[in-house]
């Protein structure tokens, strides 16, 4: 399975974003998907995943509830809505699938598949 992560850019801080993440093969809509994050310098780390129903998600605590994700299975695409973007959520994003694997994984290790990563830049 190929992961295409698209929508990165760069925008002002209070601005929004929406990630996808579109995969090549329809397989995908079986498997959990979770988005990451590396900024420059630091280590790769989860943001938010989702069951492959969509009827369970997981974010990271510090997110504060200002991002948001959701999948279409009719599109093979899971989406992040990121609104009030800060400086501090500048880095590369990442989108991922685990195959074989039920609820939504936080770790890297488990992830199977994943996409080349968007830029997303907030200027202050």
């Amino acid at each position: 399975v190929q992961l295409q992560a698209s929508g990165g850019g760069l925008v002002q801080a209070g601005a929004s974003l929406r990630l996808s993440c579109t995969a090549s093969e329809r397989t995908f809509n079986l498997y959990p998907v979770g988005w990451f994050r590396q900024p420059p310098g630091k280590e790769r780390a989860f943001l938010a995943g989702i069951t492959y129903t969509g009827d369970n998600t997981r974010y990271a605590a510090s997110l504060k509830g200002r991002f948001t994700i959701f999948r279409d299975n009719a599109k093979n695409t899971v989406y992040l809505q990121m609104n009030w973007l800060e400086p501090e959520d500048t880095a590369i994003y990442y989108c991922a699938a685990a195959r074989d694997y039920r609820g939504v994984p936080s770790s890297t290790t488990v992830y199977d598949y994943w996409g080349q990563g968007t830029q997303v830049t907030v200027s202050s």
